[in-house]
């Protein structure tokens, strides 16, 4: 059997480097334009690699063909995202964020630095590779639309023909063992949507409600509906999660506001599932708020699909997982993560397979992703890049 790739000290010392400084420097949403740069600046030195750039937002998509690639030649998508998040940075680290409220607490530049390691492994020994490389480097991923917009504006046309399978990652912080590759066939993460509801009255004086359309009581009781929805509309073996996270109104305690606004968070497992509750929570906000005399207006945003992995490809990932780092060092999860991720969306069009690793720093407990005291050990860079490069190179050997 072929032997894996593996990551060489200079190239370890190369894309931690290039970690550090991502780290120092993160940038939010769509717009990127350092982070493109930096990693525009990381690939230049690999001849032959066709690089493409976004027009709408700041993606990369590269690619490496095979020496004798041809219209038949498998085509192989390894993706990073690259954002961060507006979150403060807590940890002590040499190399903490230097952008004030701005920080890269998912671990994508864990994801970025790897990818990036990954291109240039695959790039040593492209005289003998067999299939064509598309390295995805996304903006975006937080904010919904990155990969939504890349495959909108062409990405799986990108290398002339179809895209074969698609394969990401996801580093995580104070939730898997450090070091530890985890996936499953089918569900792997849950699919997302945001409702936001804005219930509609007729304000007035403090003193005489009764005089009023008060639309905050109503806002609560819509809230505590979603409990009732999620135990009532669906069975034990359907899981699903609605939270309130924010709802506003009024800005004084003897004026009763016109109207109230919520945001509501959905996650769901299954297409079928995500279409159900989205329609439970409408009809839960309008015939609360018609009951009181009040309208509610909902706008529905749809962030992510459900994250599902082929079987085929997740039975592949699984053997290149203990082909390179040992069967130890991998682990079946059993049930699917609530939390979302827009891979989704190249999942949905392309079969591949999105597998999580435990990133956080050994014997250092650390808090989960998202919070500002979350911590990914360099070493995760090395099993990402390895994860991504054999992905590519241990296919049709």
């Amino acid at each position: 059997m072929t032997a894996p790739l593996t990551i060489t000290p200079e190239l370890q010392s190369f894309v931690r480097t290039i970690r550090h400084d991502l780290h120092r420097h993160p940038e939010i949403g769509t717009n990127l334009p350092r982070t493109q740069a930096q990693v525009l600046k990381a690939l230049a030195d690999l001849d032959g690699l066709e690089i493409s750039t976004g027009e709408r937002q700041s993606s990369i998509i590269a690619i490496l063909r095979a020496p004798n690639s041809g219209p038949q030649t498998p085509v192989i998508l390894l993706r990073a995202d690259m954002d961060g998040l507006p979150v403060e940075e807590k940890v002590d680290i040499d190399y903490i964020s230097q952008e004030p409220g701005r920080m890269h607490a998912c671990g994508h530049d864990v994801h970025t630095a790897g990818l990036i390691g990954a291109a240039h492994l695959l790039h040593t020994r492209r005289s003998e590779l067999t299939v064509d490389v598309m390295f995805m480097f996304q903006p975006a991923e937080e904010a919904f639309v990155g990969a939504k917009w890349m495959l909108e504006d062409g990405l799986l046309d990108a290398a002339d023909k179809p895209v074969t399978a698609a394969f990401g990652t996801h580093v995580f912080s104070g939730m898997l063992e450090p070091r530890v590759w985890g996936l499953r066939s089918g569900t792997v993460m849950a699919g997302c949507d945001e409702v936001r509801i804005v219930v509609q009255g007729m304000g007035g004086h403090g003193s005489v409600p009764h005089r009023t359309l008060d639309p905050v009581p109503v806002a609560c009781e819509i809230g505590m509906g979603l409990n009732t929805v999620v135990a009532r509309k669906f069975g034990p073996f359907e899981p699903v999660v609605a939270t309130l996270g924010s709802l506003q109104a009024g800005n004084d305690s003897v004026i009763i506001p016109e109207s109230a606004e919520m945001r509501i968070s959905l996650r769901s497992f299954s297409p079928d599932v995500k279409v159900r509750l989205l329609e439970a929570v409408q009809q839960l906000a309008r015939s609360t708020a018609e009951a009181y005399g009040l309208s509610a207006e909902i706008e529905v945003m749809p962030d992510y699909p459900v994250t599902v992995n082929n079987p085929a490809e997740a039975g592949y990932a699984e053997q290149v997982i203990e082909t390179v780092f040992g069967a130890d060092r991998f682990e079946k999860m059993t049930e699917p993560l609530s939390g979302s991720e827009d891979f989704s969306h190249v999942l949905a069009e392309v079969p591949g397979t999105f597998a999580l690793i435990g990133a956080e720093p050994e014997g250092d407990a650390t808090e989960t992703n998202h919070s500002p005291r979350a911590s990914f050990a360099d070493s995760s860079i090395d099993d990402v890049a390895e994860f991504l490069a054999n992905a590519a190179w241990l296919r049709n050997r």
